[in-house]
This record gives C-alpha cells, sequence and structure tokens, in this order.
C-alpha cells in the first residue's frame, strides 16, 4: 500500500499561512454588479418578461410561429405535447414552461380576449386556482382562423429573422400582426427592477380608435374607446377621470365588480362573472373565514357550481336577508370586488417605455406602416423581376426561328445561354428562362399572352411605388385592413360599464346596530364590550390572577375607540370590531388584537362618537400633557398613530374630558395633589412634553391619577395647589381609610 501523504500533526503546527500572497480583487461593487448582474437583468427584461410592439413575448412568439409552420393554420388539430416538442427548438426553456403558454394562448382557458390557439380538451380556466389543466398527451390545438392576421405577411420580408438558440433554424424577431393585439389581449410581466400589466381592449373599439388615429393623430380617442374590456365579464366601475390618466400615461388603477343574480325560490345568489384578477377559490375561501369569524352571519352555504356551461358560484342566505345589502358588503369585504392596476410598461426597439394608449397605438402604427412598406417593397421587386424576364422573352417574338436555330445548331449544351445572350442582346437570366421554355410553348400565341403581362407589370409596379413614396396611401391600407378585420371578428363587449355615479357605495356603518355597551380594559390589556343586560346577569369579572379592571367607559356600540401605549403610539378601532362579551369571559388580548409592537402595553383609551373634548395625559417623571381629542381624528381611517403621545416617560393615566374638573395624584412618597385640568396648558402638538406638574425628588415618580369627587377629603383645600408644579402634601390622619383611589 502506498504511504499516506496525510501530514502529520508536528507539521501541522509548523505550518503558516502566507498572507502576502494572496491576492485580493479590489475591485467596486458598481463594477461587480455591471459586469454579472446587469447582463442578466437586461436579458430578462428584453428577452422574457416584457411585451413587444406585436403584443407578444418571446415565448409567445416561438411558440405560434412553429404552429404556424407545422400549418396548423388550416390544418387539422395535432397533440399538444407535439407542438410542445417542436417549440423547444425555438424555445430552450423546457417543455412545462412552453405548455403553460400554450394554455395561456388557447380559447378553452379563456385567459385572452381575443385567443390565438383554438383548443380541445381541459385547459384548465383563467378563473379557477385549483382547476388544473390536462397533460399536453391529452390536449389538442391548432391556430384559430384570427392566426392568419399573425402571418399574412411573414413571407414578403416584412420582419427581420434571427438565428435560434443553436444557429440551427431561422424565427421572426417580430409578427407582422395587422391589428394592435398589444392592447386587446391582457400581458403579465416581471422583469428585474420592472414590471409590465397591460389590461385589454375590445378590438371593435380598438380597431375603431386605431382608424381615427390613421386620419387625425390629436383626435380625441375616448370617442371610440370607453374603457378595458376582460374576457371573465362583470362590471367596471366607470371614473372617467381615472380613464383619461390611463389613456394618457399608462399608469392607473379601477375597480372591478362581479355580477350576481337572486333566486327568490331558492333564496341564493348565483355569481356567474368574476373580476379577472380574482378567482373562485380565493372567493369562496374569503366568504368563509367572514363567516367563521361572525363579520358575515346571513350567508349558510357557499359553493361553486362551476360546470360545462360556466362559471357559476352559489351563495345559500339565511330567511329575512337582503340580498342587494349584502353583496354590497361582500364587494367590500372579498374579491367579488377587485382592483386591475395598469402599468403600460413596452419593449420599443429593445427599450422599456411606459406609455399611454394614444402613444402605444401610434407606435403600433409606426410599425405597421414599416411592415406594409417592407411588403410593398418586395412585392415591386418580384414584379421587376418578373418584368425582367418578359421583357427579355419579348426580344425572342422578334424572330422566334433564329432562337430554334441558335439552339439547334449549338454543339454543346452549356453554348446554348452564351449564344442566345449573343444572339438576342439578352443577360444570363433572360437566357435560362428563355431556354426553359417547353418546345409546345414556342409559338407565337403563347408569347404573346405573356409579353402582355408587361403591360400589366408596369401599371403594378408604377402603383406600387406611389404608395412606398406616399404615406397617406399606407395608412389607407392600414385603415382597409382593420375595417376588415373589425368585419371578420368582432364581438361585443363582455364587461359592462357601471358608472360610479351609479354605484352604491357600501358604508359599513350603516349596516350595524347601534345600541348602549361598557368597555372594560385590565390592567394586563384585556379588554371587554359587554351590553347592560348582559352585564347586570353577568356576576364578577373573570380576570387572570393578580390582573385587575383599570378603565370602565359606557358608550355606544358603534364609538371609536383610540388605545394609548407605554411606546408613545395609539391604535384606533371601532367598538363594534369586538364581539360583545360577557363578565365570565377573560375578553380580547389588545396586543394581539391591534397587532401591536412587542412588549407594548396599552396604558388607557378613550370611546367617543365625535371626537369631541380634550384629553389630559400624566407621566410617571411628573408630566402633565393637555391635548385636544380632534388631533387623534383621521380621514384615511389609519389604524396605528406613531409619536401619539409625550415619549419621554412611562404613561401612567388618560382622561378624556369635556369641561375642566379636579384630578387626585398621588406619587411614590406618599404625596398626594389635587390639580385642576385648567392649570394645564392646552397644547397643539400631541407629541409635546406638556409641563411639569409634580416636583419629584431622586426616584420618586407619580404612580396613580383619579377624578376627585366630593367627600374624597375631609377638607379638599389642604391638597388643593393654584399653581403648577406642586409637591404634594402627606395624606392627613382623618382621610386615611376614607380615600379609595
Amino acid at each position: 500500500m502506498p504511504k499516506s501523504t496525510k501530514p502529520t500533526k508536528s507539521s501541522k503546527s509548523n505550518e503558516q499561512l502566507d498572507y502576502s500572497k494572496i491576492k485580493i480583487n479590489k475591485s467596486a461593487i458598481t463594477d461587480t454588479l455591471t459586469d454579472n448582474f446587469m447582463p442578466y437583468a437586461m436579458s430578462v427584461i428584453v428577452s422574457r418578461a416584457l411585451p413587444e410592439i406585436d403584443g407578444f413575448k418571446p415565448s409567445h412568439r416561438k411558440l405560434l410561429y412553429i404552429m404556424y409552420t407545422m400549418g396548423l393554420l388550416n390544418g387539422a388539430k395535432m397533440k399538444s405535447a407535439n407542438v410542445v416538442g417542436r417549440t423547444m427548438t425555438l424555445n430552450p426553456h423546457g417543455d412545462a414552461a412552453i405548455y403553460e403558454t400554450l394554455v395561456r394562448l388557447s380559447k378553452g382557458n379563456e385567459s385572452l380576449l381575443v385567443p390565438f390557439v383554438d383548443s380541445k380538451g381541459n385547459f384548465g380556466k383563467v378563473y379557477s386556482r385549483d382547476m388544473q389543466y390536462a397533460a399536453a398527451r391529452y390536449t389538442e390545438v391548432k391556430l384559430e382562423a384570427i392566426g392568419k392576421e399573425l402571418f399574412a405577411d411573414i413571407d414578403s420580408d416584412t420582419v427581420d429573422f434571427v438565428d435560434n438558440y443553436d444557429a440551427t433554424s431561422k424565427e421572426p424577431t417580430l409578427l407582422p400582426i395587422s391589428f394592435p393585439n398589444i392592447l386587446i389581449n391582457p400581458n403579465l410581466g416581471m422583469a428585474v427592477g420592472m414590471a409590465s400589466n397591460i389590461c385589454s381592449f375590445n378590438l371593435n373599439e380598438i380597431c375603431d380608435t386605431t382608424i381615427l388615429l390613421l386620419k387625425d393623430e390629436e383626435a380625441d380617442i375616448s370617442h371610440t374607446l370607453q374603457a378595458p374590456d376582460f374576457s371573465t365579464g362583470g362590471y367596471l366601475i366607470y371614473n372617467a377621470d381615472v380613464m383619461r390618466e390611463i389613456f394618457n400615461t399608462g399608469r392607473g388603477s379601477f375597480k372591478l365588480r362581479s355580477k350576481y343574480s337572486y333566486d327568490s325560490q331558492a333564496n341564493c345568489i348565483d355569481i356567474k362573472e368574476i373580476p379577472y384578477t380574482a378567482t373562485i377559490e380565493a372567493i369562496i375561501d374569503k366568504i368563509a373565514d367572514l363567516v367563521k369569524s361572525g363579520k358575515i352571519k346571513e350567508i349558510s352555504d357557499a359553493r361553486n357550481e362551476t360546470d360545462l356551461n360556466g362559471l357559476k358560484v352559489t351563495l345559500d342566505l339565511k330567511k329575512g336577508t337582503d340580498p342587494d345589502k349584502l353583496m354590497l358588503r361582500l364587494f367590500k369585504m372579498t374579491p367579488l370586488e377587485d382592483s386591475f392596476s395598469c402599468n403600460f410598461n413596452i419593449l420599443i426597439q429593445g427599450t422599456p417605455r411606459v406609455m399611454g394608449v394614444r402613444e402605444i397605438l401610434t407606435e403600433w402604427i409606426s410599425f405597421r406602416m414599416e411592415c406594409i412598406r417592407r411588403r410593398v417593397y418586395f412585392e415591386v421587386n418580384e414584379k421587376k423581376s418578373r418584368l425582367h424576364l418578359l421583357r427579355g422573352l419579348e426580344k425572342i417574338l422578334l424572330d422566334i426561328d433564329k432562337a430554334i436555330t441558335i439552339i439547334r445548331r449549338t454543339d454543346e449544351e452549356n453554348e446554348v445561354i452564351p449564344n442566345l445572350m449573343i444572339g438576342f442582346g439578352i443577360d444570363t437570366i433572360q437566357a435560362e428562362y428563355v431556354a426553359d421554355i417547353r418546345l409546345r410553348h414556342l409559338n407565337k400565341e403563347y408569347i404573346l399572352s405573356k409579353t402582355r403581362e408587361i403591360e400589366d407589370l408596369l401599371n403594378k409596379i408604377k402603383d406600387l411605388e406611389l404608395i412606398l413614396s406616399d404615406k397617406d396611401k399606407i395608412k389607407d391600407i392600414i385603415s382597409v385592413e382593420l375595417k376588415d378585420i373589425k368585419k371578420k371578428y368582432a364581438k361585443p363587449r363582455l364587461t359592462e360599464l357601471l358608472h360610479l355615479d351609479d354605484v352604491e357605495a357600501f358604508v359599513e356603518e350603516e349596516h350595524i346596530e347601534n345600541y348602549p355597551v361598557t368597555y372594560f380594559l385590565t390592567a394586563e390589556s384585556y379588554f371587554k364590550k359587554i351590553t347592560p343586560l348582559s352585564l347586570r346577569m353577568g356576576g364578577e369579572h373573570k380576570l387572570k390572577q393578580s390582573d385587575k379592571i383599570v378603565t370602565e367607559v359606557e358608550s355606544v356600540n358603534k364609538a371609536e375607540l383610540v388605545f394609548f401605549t407605554d411606546k408613545a403610539q395609539a391604535y384606533k378601532c371601532r367598538g363594534y370590531e369586538y364581539e360583545d362579551s360577557k363578565a365570565s369571559l377573560l375578553g380580547d388580548y389588545l396586543p394581539s388584537k391591534l397587532k401591536m409592537d412587542n412588549n407594548e402595553k396599552v396604558c388607557g383609551f378613550v370611546s367617543t362618537e365625535d371626537f369631541s373634548g380634550f384629553m389630559v395625559f400624566l407621566f410617571a417623571d411628573g408630566r402633565a400633557v393637555k391635548l385636544e381629542l380632534k388631533g387623534y381624528e383621521t380621514k384615511q381611517n389609519r389604524k396605528k398613530l406613531v409619536n401619539a403621545i409625550y415619549g419621554g416617560s412611562r404613561l401612567v393615566k388618560v382622561f378624556h374630558l369635556h369641561v375642566d374638573c379636579d384630578i387626585i395624584v398621588t406619587t411614590s412618597a406618599g404625596k398626594y395633589s389635587l390639580i385642576n385640568t385648567a392649570l394645564i396648558p392646552l397644547k397643539s402638538t400631541k407629541s409635546s412634553q406638556g409641563v411639569i406638574a409634580l416636583t419629584l425628588r431622586g426616584q420618586n415618580a407619580l404612580t396613580s391619577a383619579s377624578l376627585y369627587k366630593d367627600g374624597y377629603f375631609s377638607d379638599p383645600k389642604l391638597y388643593r395647589t393654584k399653581s403648577l408644579p406642586t409637591a404634594g402634601t402627606s395624606l392627613k390622619e382623618n382621610d386615611m381609610g376614607q380615600l379609595t383611589l
């Protein structure tokens, strides 16, 4: 056996690392990002995530082009697995990704307003999260009839072709599509550092708008283009200002709402159209959560009844339920009403650009005009080539016998072409054409019929060259094509418009019953809401050991509650957000309910309906702060307010008052003070330090406070202060045992 080369323990100890020989690359991180990350980011942006002006991402374009080359435009359907396999010659990202792309392009999935793939089999549904599509070996596909508009000019040099990923075949950089697909079908893309989210518009409206812009670039497109349209139907809540913003900038958000009908006999609601951004499962799950939490009590069952006839979600109602009012609540609380955020980010000649509808259509018109120009130029060259051949044939007409004689008397075959060129003064191409004419065609009638084409070709070439020199003629061609597409493929809108003025908004408070309640807060931050009847019958409060009730407030169910914590923060909520409790229950634990920060504790709260009155806060360091309660009223319905109070000391007590009154304040040194809140100046800033109310020495602190009631002290004057700060007074002997704080 060979000897071990493992170093001995002694040799290890003698080894030392020579750090001077280590080379450290000190290049800037910006250089590393530029060299390594930026190429990757640009590849994702340009070659994967963002659509181009033809409305397709590379994965879509490669798949559709392969289907075209396979003859699936006019032929019978073919197994999807075969299409996926062939597409891998252009798309190296694997069969799963290719098949998912095929599914989305299919008619069966209902993702697109204008699908390009005619499908047979189960392709899932865009409105279902759990309805999985069948495997590629079971489904069949071919191109839809509208696919002709994608490839009609592709063989006329209208677009550039490049090598595929392994340079074994060619593929188009764009498809010469004859309608603005970029705005007709939805497109979502997530790149590196940017994204794209394009909604779909009705084919009829987009064609009309494009024709309008072809005539007048400054035309008002709102006359022909109403709003987005989606394959799942439903309602679009139309806001003219929002639509104008989307049309101009390509950014904005609008709401989509479900369509429903009420079956009075079965006492159920049937939902048959939902927002494009929602799914059946998400809607049912959210409704189930609301029912379990008690926020929705009118629904007895929610189920998915989708079948071959289409989408259907059924909600069984309890007796006496108003279906319209219930749906208003569900629109507010579930994905039955959802938002679509627009971000029209498109690749234009390799550069990402966020554009409005007008600018996108203008770019598409420029792209299509270039396609038409290249097509016409291709046709001109073909006709000129044909004309060149016929000019040679025309010269043969002058002496057919001479041509026959030259061919007959030529000894060698390879000399026929040169001899014809010399004999009639024609070039090689013309001579080849003449030499290839069959013997039966060497008659005057045949040659005259061919030469008559010359005049027609000259006229056609002249017309085509006029088109090349006149932009208006090219625009007329595009208009004619768009009108023809409208006639063949246009369909009515699926998504109806619901104007903002006609939308009945759900106001939660209008559907909440208001009744008297009493709110209780304990020292350990437990909170209870108890009705008067339950309070009378409830007996003693159930509390944790060593816990006690520190605040009790009589109010109403719809009151707004503001909780103040020891982290100088305030949390806002409504009384009806808490379930009616009982004295025999612990209640809600506020840190969890309000999602408070770690180790945060509630020190006090206020209940109000109109934010009238003022607040008095007392802190352990002897400070007192007086603020208007209106300062905590927010229009945005914020749940959490930071820097809501002075944060330099622990909050001891919170008072909500409408008029100034006396407060008993106690220190850890056993000193008592009777302070009228009028002595505390009103501040306007919530985080104000207020004033020093108590003079404290050493480790002493303000420990408790309560409202003064007549009879607490035998002689209140002994404890009352006329100015601040005050040192306080020790409790007199005759007040001991009488005072209960």
